[in-house]
Formats: C-alpha cells, structure tokens, sequence
C-alpha cells in the first residue's frame, strides 16, 4: 500500500498504533479495488485466454497446442507488474475442478454432488407433520425435479382425509427409500432438450405446437446436438420473447409484421454530463478550505452557502473528502470518474444490474461521493440496455 494511504487505516491495540503495509482483503473495498486492479491488468486477455474472480485466475485454452504460448503470455504479464503466485494453490493441466461450487470439466458445468449431501441422507418422516415439512422443503426446488407431482402422488394421497396411515417405522412411507433417495435433478435448458428428443412429456398448451413441430422436424435428422447460447449472446430471440407476452394473437386475425431496424451504434447516452466550465462540482468548496478564499463574483448568500457546505467536507492530502455522520470519509469524484464508477458497479464488479436505489447505496460503501449520486444512478439504470431487455414485464396484464 502507498505508505500516505497506510497511515488512514491505522489502529490502535494495547501494544500501540498499528498499520498494514499491504491491502488486506478485510478493509471494505479491499476486494472492489483489487478486482478494478486485476481487469485494469488483464483487460486484453479476460474473456480470452484468462478468466479472473477476485483472487481466482483460469488459464484456458481451446487446443491443447496453444497451453505453453498462453501459459507464457499470463507469466509475462505477472512479471510486468510484479505480481506473485502461491505454489501450493497452482495447479496445471487440469482435466477438471470445482470452480464456486460447480464441476468444471470436459463435458461442460455440472453439479457437485456434496452440495446435495443432505437431501441425499435426508432420513424418511415418521410423522404426518415431518412429510408436510418434507413437501414444504421439495417445493422449493420442484421446478428442477423431472415429474416430481408423479413421484410425490403416493404421499398426497396419504395426506388426504380419509386416508387410513399409520406412522410408525413399519408404515410403507417410512419403508419408501426410492421416495427419499436423490431424484434426478434437471435444470430448464435440460429438460426442453429431454422433451424435444421424447424422454419427457409436457402439458404445457403453448409450448405444445413448437414441441410437436420440433419432434417432426428431429425426424429429418440422423444426429441432434444441443447447444447452450448464454442469454448475453442471445438477446434479440429474449427480447421477442418478453413482446410475445404483450401482445394477444387471435388465431383468425392477421397481425401486421413489426419492423425492426439495428443500428451499428447504441442510439443513447449512459453517461453523466460533463461540466461546462472544465471544473469539477467541488472546485469552489475545495478552494476554499485550501486557500480560505470565496469565488471572486461570488455575493453575500453565495459567501454563506459555501461556508456551510464546506462544515461537511475535510481536505488532504489534494483530495477533498465528504464526512459522514459515523466519522467517515468519502472522497468526492468529479463526472469523469463518477461515469466509470457507474460502469464498473452496475456492470458487474459487485452484484450485475441492481437497481438505481442500490447502487446508489452501493457507491457509497466503496467510499465515493457526489452531490447528484442518487439521481445519476436511477438515470443509468435506465438506459442501461441490458436492464431494458431482461427486466420484468411488471405492467403485463395477468393471464
């Protein structure tokens, strides 16, 4: 850490006055800052040969070939700016690993089955209360769970009024081991491939027509590969179809064809004005805890406001700095920097695409400041084109 920097997160112990001579990842936007730092490095390879998460770097490479040029432009770039690798957390040519609690290998993403430890040793109920606690629990991931309302029938009907149970460990519920074993668990993109090749069905009277025309056309074919395009790759087929659910379409009735034009370039600005006068919005309160001064045409309710304003700020170090009411510090940015703030929060830094009212919050824990913030956010989160194609159609009238 720059040793003006080190000085501001010094404390006190019972032995003296203590600082740290390198970023630890406690401070609060210890972590902001060394992900900004690492995609500032790495800008021209993320995406590419590399993929980073804070502390976590994967060298990647389509042909086995190109592993030793890949290998050596990472390195190169490590030495360039003298950053440091732990032997014992390197690992290379590695077929497969757990990457944030998934499998990663050759055959793509998978489940890490000790994520699924407890509901594999989940033991059977004894109780009508514990199955309505089991079917409470099973709910919340029924949507991943091929036919899991065939599966469950047997319990439903032991539920019932008239039904006749005993809950004893003798019952056929608590003997039912295949009930409580682990079902085979399908995410959606899964399941509409199992539908399309006839291992599942479907009830569903919109999705169908494309079922029965996708099976007619599977029949032309000697081989069906399913592919994943991310849903960043594949925006114009979501944003079709968010306008499908707007639009009612009568069978009878004919519907003119929309038009639909793309332009080379976005047709917006997402950015905060600039200033008029090339200096930033606190130059005058700045100057003025400097220097003593007031603005040269400034009058008597000007001389006053600025007075007041600058009781709320500290100066030093050539920073000026906004003081919070619990004793803290936020450093005041002018609208070039507070434009590339917006980007690099609402983008993906922290939690991609929240709302104007939390990055706003957002701004404020990693330490920044300026008089238009909330304002600035909301209007940004609304041009932002990926919120405009993926929100909710929350104006949409109920089926």
């Amino acid at each position: 850490m720059d040793k003006e920097d080190a000085e501001k997160i010094a404390f006190i112990t019972l032995w003296g006055v203590y600082y740290y001579k390198m970023m630890p990842f406690g401070l609060k936007n210890a972590v902001a800052t060394y992900m900004r730092d690492m995609t500032t490095i790495f800008h021209d390879m993320i995406h590419k040969e590399i993929d980073v998460y804070v502390d976590n770097v994967i060298i990647k490479s389509k042909r086995a070939a190109d592993d030793i040029a890949d290998l050596r432009k990472f390195f190169d770039r490590l030495r360039r700016f003298n950053l440091k690798l732990n032997p014992e957390k390197c690992a290379f040519w590695v077929p497969a690993g757990k990457l944030l609690g998934l499998i990663i290998n050759c055959r793509g993403i998978e489940l890490d089955l000790s994520k699924v430890k407890a509901i594999q040793e989940l033991s059977p109920p004894m109780s009508k209360k514990d199955v309505m606690s089991f079917l409470g629990r099973l709910n919340y991931i029924s949507r991943f769970i091929a036919q899991s309302t065939v599966i469950c029938e047997p319990i439903f009907k032991m539920l019932g009024k008239d039904a006749e149970t005993s809950w004893t460990e003798d019952s056929p519920l608590a003997s039912s081991h295949w009930l409580f074993g682990m079902p085979k668990i399908l995410s959606p993109r899964d399941m509409s491939h199992a539908k399309v090749q006839g291992e599942w069905a479907t009830k569903n009277s919109k999705i169908l027509p494309y079922l029965h025309h996708a099976q007619e056309l599977r029949k032309r074919f000697t081989k069906i590969e399913f592919r994943h395009v991310p849903i960043i790759q594949n925006e114009f087929a979501d944003a079709w179809d968010n306008l499908s659910y707007m639009i009612q379409h009568p069978d009878k009735n004919f519907i003119n064809p929309i038009p639909v034009r793309i332009h080379n370039q976005p047709a917006y600005c997402a950015h905060i004005k600039e200033e008029t006068d090339g200096k930033p919005w606190f130059h005058d309160i700045k100057e003025y805890l400097a220097k003593g001064e007031y603005p040269e045409h400034a009058n008597h309710t000007q001389k006053w406001t600025l007075w007041r304003l600058s009781n709320h700020f500290f100066h030093g170090g050539g920073k000026l700095y906004r003081r919070t009411p619990n004793l803290g510090l936020l450093r005041c940015v002018d609208a070039k920097e507070a434009s590339k703030l917006l980007e690099e929060i609402h983008d993906g830094t922290y939690d991609p695409h929240m709302n104007g009212f939390v990055l706003a919050k957002k701004i404020l824990r990693v330490d920044y400041f300026w008089m238009t913030r909330e304002t600035d956010c909301i209007q940004y989160v609304r041009k932002c084109y990926q919120c405009q194609v993926h929100a909710d159609m929350i104006k949409v009238a109920a089926e």
